[in-house]
């Protein structure tokens, strides 16, 4: 049996540093997202196509990020973004225009994609190595930090701070933790020339040998399209067919997640005439049951499997919306969008994993493909809704992400590990069926 050397807890206490900065971060750029508009000067109109830029750069940089970690390794790559996402955070507190704000949310979203997959690259590798699922828990934190930030961004923003200093002050704070963390991250995980073990959704189906498109043929070596030559370089790898579904499933479940934040309060607000207080618990709800749920699944994870968690997380997310779309009391709309946001908590993190964890060596560019087509989807959430509440009531336009999560909960199968029994099992435990049993 192969054994996997031990991680250090400060490693895992460096990424759920790094994970808590990334969310941190954003956090502050979101408070001051009024501020910020008001010193540019421009419209809601204008600055959502500013958003858009920042979601584009984001996605470039995602795709940038991930071949680079698995080059340079994380230990590199994480801190390097950290610092430079942080460093960022002021650019948009200093324009005074929508053109210098456009390439100020360009840089920013740039550094965000960065940051965002090469620290869950990292997360992969510290979940590898300690051998149960830990993902969830990183995204937790991420949540937590927007929260902090939400809480420090409405202090100063209360005693009329300067924009740009504020921003600044808070970037050098991020400068400094990132750099903090960067000791105890894991160094690169070795190249080809040593078998493969079998962590992780996806891992191989016998000693040191995977299978399927882009998989290497024997021991150690490499074959085919994409395959490395004798000095370790190679053309492109074929993307595998299961890093195609995983991306597709994180679109599908992104979405629904944007579709929530966008949407969650005007659904209170314009279908059930709750009042604008009351219609912010709406949101209030689903990232609250969203935080707790990522804070448990691991566990969840260990004892029942990725494939439960995102099927019946999926299922689960499926009946809340679907309550809050047919629901004319405001209490149960409320309770439903918090449901929702229970059933989706767990599912991304799964899908980020199994990314990782389906090729050690292409970890990395495994995370940007899924974390990027997911990002996008998020990204697309107003744009599906939007157009559709111009032919049907918004309550209407929530069957789109229902019948999306209801489709990702059939396709969870896909996240099943597969595991030679003579190897160490992955992080998720044995692979189960659809009752959980072994």
């Amino acid at each position: 049996m192969t054994s996997t050397p031990r991680v250090p807890r400060s490693a895992r206490l460096a990424t759920f540093a790094c994970f808590g900065l990334n969310g941190f971060v954003l956090g502050m750029w979101v408070v001051h997202i009024p501020v910020i508009e008001q010193r540019a000067g421009i419209s809601h109109a204008v600055l959502g196509w500013l958003l858009l830029v920042l979601g584009g750069a984001a996605f470039a940089g995602m795709r940038l990020a991930g071949p680079l970690t698995d080059r340079y390794g994380p230990r590199t790559v994480v801190p390097a973004s950290g610092v430079l996402l942080s460093a960022s955070l002021v650019l948009p507190g200093l324009a005074t225009g929508a053109w210098a704000l456009g390439a100020a949310l360009l840089v920013l979203g740039f550094c965000n994609g960065c940051l965002d997959v090469s620290m869950n690259t990292h997360a992969v590798q510290v979940e590898h190595r300690y051998g149960r699922p830990v993902m969830s828990a990183f995204h937790a934190v991420f949540s937590l930090g927007g929260v902090l930030a939400a809480l420090v961004g409405a202090r100063v923003l209360s005693w009329d701070w300067s924009t740009p200093g504020t921003l600044a002050g808070m970037g050098a704070f991020g400068v400094l933790v990132a750099l903090g963390s960067a000791p105890a991250l894991l160094p690169r995980e070795p190249r080809a020339g040593k078998a493969p073990e079998a962590y992780g959704p996806g891992a191989p189906d016998g000693p040191g040998q995977a299978h399927g498109p882009g998989a290497p043929d024997g021991p150690g070596q490499a074959h085919g399209p994409g395959a490395p030559d004798a000095a370790g370089r190679g053309t492109r790898r074929p993307v595998p067919q299961r890093i195609r579904v995983l991306a597709a499933l994180a679109f599908m479940l992104m979405l629904c997640e944007g579709v929530a934040n966008d949407w969650s309060s005007l659904d209170l607000r314009d279908v059930l005439d709750a009042p604008a207080a009351t219609a912010a618990f709406a949101y209030g709800s689903f990232s609250t049951a969203m935080t707790v749920g990522r804070l448990v699944t691991d566990r969840v994870a260990a004892r029942f499997g990725p494939v439960a968690i995102v099927r019946y997380g999926a299922g689960l997310a499926t009946a809340g919306l679907a309550v809050v779309a047919v629901t004319p009391w405001i209490p149960l709309a409320l309770a439903g969008w918090a449901v929702f946001g229970l059933g989706l908590s767990g599912c991304v993190p799964q899908l980020f994993s199994a990314a990782g964890h389906a090729d050690r060596e292409a970890a990395g560019a495994n995370v940007s493909r899924v974390a990027g087509l997911g990002y996008l989807g998020m990204l697309a959430g107003p744009t599906v809704i939007g157009p559709l509440t111009g032919v049907v009531p918004l309550n209407a336009a929530l069957v789109v992400p229902v019948l999306l999560c209801a489709a990702a909960a059939v396709s969870a199968r896909v996240l099943r590990p597969r595991v030679d029994p003579g190897l160490t099992p992955p992080p998720h435990g044995p692979a189960r069926d659809s009752a959980g049993v072994s």
